[in-house]
């Protein structure tokens, strides 16, 4: 037997042994098949028991989570700052109109019952007080008190006169009760209840020039001027006299020769009475008492 033949006869040999192997190793891989197979269920669970668990946060998603928290947290707190602030802003608001209602309605009690300013805007209380100056008046001074002669006196024009300023400032000459009477030296003359001419004293009144003296009332000189009046209680009319009532006064201008008063427009009533003028606030070169 040549040794082609051995080879033949060990393929031969060989051939059961191939078909043995090559049925154990199908055998294996059926039994791996089925392993397969049988396990195939058991894979899917586990993809979706791991799918589970990728669903719920793991400790990083966690932290992510928990580091999320400031943010929210600071953003509630800016909110809240800003609502304080604008909270704040209107406070301060409503407590800066607080005050400039109080200051008003200060200023408008103060100024209806107790001073208020007046600007002079005539030529008759000159030199005492020149036109353009502004003056500070008591309206409490008459109401503890009374006019006393020689006071600068600030009254309502009401229907004495016409013109265009709703007050006037005249001196207190004479009082009520009292009687005025202008004679031939061209002083005043006066005297009180019960009493006669010849009682009658003679008016000092240092705040006037020499030139500024009155003269009898005279048709033909326009700077004389009679003091009697309708409203005097002397009747029938007596030039240059003037007896007042109880409720009156006689007001006459420092500028006597260019003074709408009493003269021309006959006693103050009292209820017409505003208050004493007492300083000068203007000119500041000026300012001071009056």
């Amino acid at each position: 037997m040549t040794n082609l033949d051995r080879d033949a006869e060990s393929d031969d040999d060989m051939a059961p042994q191939s078909r043995a192997h090559g049925e154990t190793a199908r055998g294996s891989r059926g039994r791996w098949d089925r392993a397969s197979r049988h396990d195939t269920p058991q894979d899917a669970g586990a993809t979706t028991s791991t799918s589970t668990v990728n669903e719920t946060p793991t400790s990083s998603t966690r932290d992510d989570a928990d580091d999320s928290v400031p943010v929210g947290s600071g953003g509630a707190h800016a909110a809240e700052d800003s609502e304080q602030s604008v909270t704040g802003g209107l406070r301060e608001v409503v407590e800066w109109v607080a005050v400039v209602v109080v200051a008003l309605v200060a200023a408008l009690v103060i100024r209806e019952y107790f001073v208020q300013a007046f600007e002079i805007p005539s030529q008759s209380m000159e030199n005492t007080v020149n036109v353009g100056d502004r003056i500070l008046v008591n309206k409490l001074s008459f109401t503890f008190g009374e006019v006393e002669r020689g006071d600068l006196v600030v009254f309502e024009r009401g229907t004495l006169t016409d013109g265009n300023t709703e007050e006037l400032i005249k001196r207190a000459i004479a009082l009520p009760g009292e009687t005025i009477e202008l004679r031939e030296d061209g002083r005043l003359y006066i005297w009180g209840p019960g009493e006669g001419p010849d009682d009658a004293f003679v008016l000092n009144e240092p705040y006037l020039a020499e030139p500024d003296r009155l003269r009898r009332p005279n048709p033909g000189d326009p700077l004389s001027i009679d003091l009697w009046d309708e409203r005097c209680v002397n009747q029938p009319r007596e030039s240059g006299r003037c007896t007042l009532d109880g409720q009156s006064f006689f007001m006459m201008g420092d500028n006597r020769f260019n003074s709408t008063d009493s003269r021309s427009f006959g006693p103050v009533p009292s209820e017409n009475v505003v208050g004493r003028a007492f300083f000068r606030i203007w000119p500041i070169g000026e300012f001071g008492g009056l």
